[in-house]
């Protein structure tokens, strides 16, 4: 079982790539039952912190120690790695550190069974003695019952733990990394967004593992703000500006408003800085022209009276004496002086109008669609231009087959599809794939988005992506900088149907509050496929279709 007191705690973590600071002297600590998330701007370094106390990468400087010594740490990346061959069953022995621990205590076993007299015993008994602590401590051997338990309260049939997770549905990949997390036994864990393409139901169950059966400590990379706030007991801020952590103590909430506070504060202490600095310097300004023009009319007076020219001689001297003193005074404020707060990066995101289509956007009649042993429909379904249509159900219900069906990414088996005329659809598909391959971003943008490399360049960099992104292949970016792609994307052509599918996947918040706005204001017929709580109560949508099992349960106007 995992030890109820582990703590892991880094010290001053600087990493570099290249001339690039990433991190600069980050500290946390992450004891028993601390759930901390971590928050930043994409490509501020959070990814690369949590890699670091993985111990799969290392930094320039500082430290990470765990105690006690022999305590477990396991990292769960972003996207679940689909290994060709490996089965799901495999897949979940790998990554809850099983599958090693089961080959390490295999190799110690072996080793005893050789040892022969006059050997190292010793180091041969300590080998064996260390793997089976460490297989005893990761659920080794528990680990196929608790696979089965834990497979059906997820929903994971037992005929899918022996698929390739390569032929897994995005909705199976979701549920298999969540049961990764739930299956595992480590002492800390470290979660890389963990709520991607989870549903309702499946982020439930990843709130309650999270406050009723890990013991130990998280550290929690997520941009779900309701996730946030239901999950974390403390927030570390990673600052893009100065690459340094400010951690906040309580929930979600609590760091919201500590850091309203904190950024109001030091805006009215510059303010006020600002003002004692311009008081200041106009002051002295205005002491040395007096001096020297003090000075100049006693020259022109022609004042025959010594007393008369000493008193006046005297004043314009008191005057600029004045005038240092005022400089002193300037200099002990610049000594002190603050800084004005950074203000970073800002999004700002339109999706680009398109003459509106007809009254009818789109119409499927008695249509089923096949997708191996699954199966939608029959569905009848009309949407009329300006709907704002929420796609809501459990992963694997058939929410995005549904989407395909609607827009013409999948041909009907049977009965019939229908898109209305002059529909122009702008597309965020959940797998990112309009930039996907060898080619350059700026290529691959180039090619979909019909715009010359210069507007191309220019219309990327307000999406955050500068020349240091543009000349990669498409398939080197992270899945945050292909979101913002796709993003871009919406805003060089004109659309009138909008079809979102998991829009918030990997995005940051600043990004996703860009996007709220942006959907607020757009006027056109949207279709949006999302799990994202916050995201579904900050806009208006007017129609809520919920799909289980390859059927369409519920369709309820909302409004």
């Amino acid at each position: 079982m995992p030890s109820s007191f582990a703590s892991l705690v880094a010290r001053d973590i600087t990493k570099s790539f290249g001339p690039r600071v990433v991190l600069d002297r980050v500290s946390c600590t992450i004891g028993p039952l601390h759930r901390v998330g971590v928050v930043a701007p994409n490509g501020t370094g959070k990814s690369t912190l949590l890699k670091i106390l993985a111990g799969l990468d290392f930094p320039d400087s500082g430290t990470v120690t765990m105690t006690p010594p022999t305590a477990t740490v396991g990292y769960l990346p972003q996207e679940p790695e689909r290994r060709a061959g490996e089965t799901v069953r495999a897949y979940l022995a790998r990554r809850t550190g099983v599958a090693a621990a089961e080959l390490a205590l295999d190799t110690a076993s072996a080793a005893l069974a050789r040892q022969r007299p006059g050997s190292d015993a010793q180091n041969v008994d300590d080998r064996y003695a260390d793997a089976l602590e460490r297989f005893l401590a990761l659920g080794a051997a528990d680990f196929d019952a608790r696979l089965g338990a834990v497979s059906a309260d997820l929903g994971l049939a037992t005929r899918v733990l022996d698929l390739e997770m390569t032929s897994l549905s995005g909705g199976q990949a979701a549920r298999a990394s969540l049961a990764a997390i739930v299956l595992a036994r480590f002492d800390v864990f470290l979660l890389d967004e963990p709520t991607n393409d989870l549903d309702f139901a499946g982020l439930a169950r990843l709130e309650q593992f999270l406050h009723d059966e890990l013991t130990g400590g998280a550290v929690i990379v997520s941009h779900d703000r309701a996730f946030l706030d239901r999950a974390i007991t403390s927030v570390l801020e990673l600052d893009e500006h100065s690459h340094s952590a400010s951690e906040y103590a309580g929930g979600w909430q609590t760091y919201l408003d500590e850091h309203a506070t904190a950024r109001r504060h030091a805006e009215e202490q510059y303010a006020e800085y600002r003002s004692q600095r311009g008081t200041l310097t106009d002051r002295a300004q205005r002491q040395r022209q007096w001096s020297v023009q003090g000075k100049a009319k006693v020259k022109r007076s022609g004042e025959t009276d010594k007393f008369i020219r000493a008193f006046k001689r005297n004043s314009s001297e008191h005057v600029a004496a004045k005038a240092k003193i005022t400089d002193r005074a300037l200099a002990r404020l610049d000594a002190n002086a603050v800084e004005k707060p950074w203000e970073g990066w800002d999004l700002r995101m339109e999706i680009a109008a398109a003459p509106r289509s007809g009254a009818v956007v789109a119409r499927l009649a008695g249509a089923i669609v096949r997708r191996g042993d699954f199966t939608l429909g029959p569905v009848d379904l009309q949407v009329e231009y300006g709907e704002r249509v929420a796609i809501v159900g459990a992963n694997g219900g058939g929410k995005t087959t549904l989407l395909d069906a609607i827009i013409g990414h999948r041909a009907v088996d049977a009965g019939e599809r229908w898109l209305g005329p002059g529909v122009i659809i702008g597309e965020l598909d959940q797998a990112r794939a309009a930039f996907s391959g060898d080619a350059p971003l700026l290529v691959r943008f180039g090619d979909a988005s019909g715009l010359v490399p210069s507007e191309a360049r220019s219309l990327l960099a307000k999406f955050g992506l500068g020349a240091e992104h543009v000349a990669r292949p498409a398939d080197s970016l992270s899945p945050g900088e292909r979101t913002r792609a796709s993003l871009a994307l919406l805003g060089a052509r004109g659309v009138n149907c909008l079809v979102l599918d998991e829009p918030t996947n990997h995005l940051d918040l600043p990004a996703i509050e860009q996007l709220e706005s942006a959907l607020e204001s757009y006027e056109g017929t949207l279709l949006l496929v999302t799990h994202d709580r916050a995201l579904l109560d900050a806009i208006a949508v007017t129609r809520r279709i919920e799909v289980d099992a390859g059927q369409i349960t519920a369709d309820v106007p909302i409004g």
